[in-house]
């Protein structure tokens, strides 16, 4: 199916066209083409209501979303995110020549986002405008810094890190070419297909396009969401070895001991050299540099403790990271509550877990947009509304 724009014949603003894998087979996935600006202006743009209505109706398993914009509407943004990221199919999203604003926003939806060739991303903080006095000025910067928040929080579920990182970015106007959005954990992979021109007036931002832009920093880094390897650098003795060596030390028979057990068994025999030790000492002076055991052999094994104990927190804590990162991107937490929620599998892991696994997903994304805004549908909107004038993209 092709949706157009009233009074836009010549100019698809949005096109889904949903296919089947031969003649035979049922249709399984829909092609959904983003090629123009976000929100209905002047006859012209993607609206929200109509996107929603179209995609609603799409009984595939897969939609590939392909992405040409420059952004726009932020309350269409968000409506149009939620409505993909509510459709029960995955979503392989394609950004064939810009997503920025707005447009950035609706990529975040995807389950998996390529950047094709070419192609480029671009974050900013939110603007708008407004008539009145300090006060109404003052509201309006609140309004504008919760939206902007709240984008960072879309960012930062996506790709790690932390709110403030992300503001900091938008602040700047960050460009990034399709190496680095992938870099920088916007993207997932950058493809050798030929982009698409993007045709779009960028006057309207600081920088007309990423060539015109500085270089995104470089020191951002996605935070991992899987345990790292727990070798530490310049050791060659993994955790693997180190858990198998005190097993021999030990005499732990039970080669699936878990690591409690093991230092438990490492406690045990600790505590039986000191008692013999002291026992001896009563009856007759032990020679200099023993007890019981040779004490290079005793500070070894307390040594091996102690690394077994810190690469045990250390896998515990990468785990409950992980529990947590996951949590935020199927959108059962907010980002916002993760000390909370990180606090609570400190306490009992088990429970927590559980209690996050119950939650549903895709209930706590964030529902506010940078670009512009347009109806009133937020507390912030309402203090517009209030104040008597209207928000809008720069």
């Amino acid at each position: 199916m092709t949706a157009k724009a009233p009074g836009r014949e010549d100019r698809p603003w949005f096109r889904i066209q949903a296919k089947a894998d031969t003649e035979e087979q049922e249709i399984s996935a829909a092609d959904v083409y983003i090629y123009e600006e976000i929100g209905e202006y002047w006859g012209y743009g993607l609206g929200a209501k109509a996107f929603a209505q179209q995609i609603d109706a799409l009984d595939v398993e897969t939609i590939n979303l392909y992405v040409n914009s420059p952004g726009g509407s932020a309350w269409d943004g968000i409506a149009i995110m939620n409505s993909l990221r509510r459709h029960k199919a995955r979503v392989e999203v394609t950004v064939d020549g810009l997503a920025a604003s707005a447009a950035s926003l609706i990529a975040m939806a995807g389950d998996h986002i390529t950047m094709n060739r070419g192609a480029e991303l671009m974050i900013h903080d939110a603007s708008g405008m407004a008539y009145g006095n300090a006060q109404t000025m003052d509201d309006t910067a609140k309004a504008l810094h919760k939206l902007s928040d709240s984008y960072a929080d879309t960012y930062a579920a996506r790709a790690g890190g932390t709110r403030e990182e992300w503001r900091a970015l938008m602040q700047a106007e960050t460009w990034y070419t399709a190496e680095e959005a992938v870099t920088a954990g916007l993207a997932d992979e950058w493809a050798d297909a030929p982009a698409s021109k993007a045709n779009f007036d960028l006057s309207k931002f600081a920088h007309a396009g990423r060539a015109h832009a500085p270089a995104p920093p470089t020191t951002h880094v996605a935070t991992a969401t899987e345990p790292s390897d727990t070798t530490t650098e310049g050791s060659e003795m993994t955790y693997e070895t180190l858990k198998e060596g005190l097993r021999d030390r030990l005499g732990v028979t039970d080669t699936e001991a878990t690591d409690e057990e093991i230092l438990d068994a490492l406690d045990e025999a600790l505590d039986e050299q000191v008692d013999e030790t002291t026992d001896e000492s009563a009856s007759a002076a032990a020679p200099a540099g023993t007890t019981l055991i040779d004490s290079e052999v005793l500070a070894q094994l307390q040594s091996d403790a102690q690394a077994g104990r810190t690469a045990l927190d250390e896998q515990t804590r990468q785990r409950r990271e992980g529990i947590l990162a996951t949590a935020i991107q199927e959108g059962r937490i907010a980002p916002a509550s993760r000390a909370s929620w990180l606090a609570s599998l400190e306490q009992n892991e088990d429970t927590a877990k559980t209690l996050i696994a119950s939650l549903p997903k895709n209930t706590m994304l964030p529902v506010a947009e940078l670009g512009h805004t347009d109806e009133t549908t937020t507390e912030a909107d309402q203090l517009f509304e209030a104040a008597g004038r209207a928000t809008k993209e720069n």
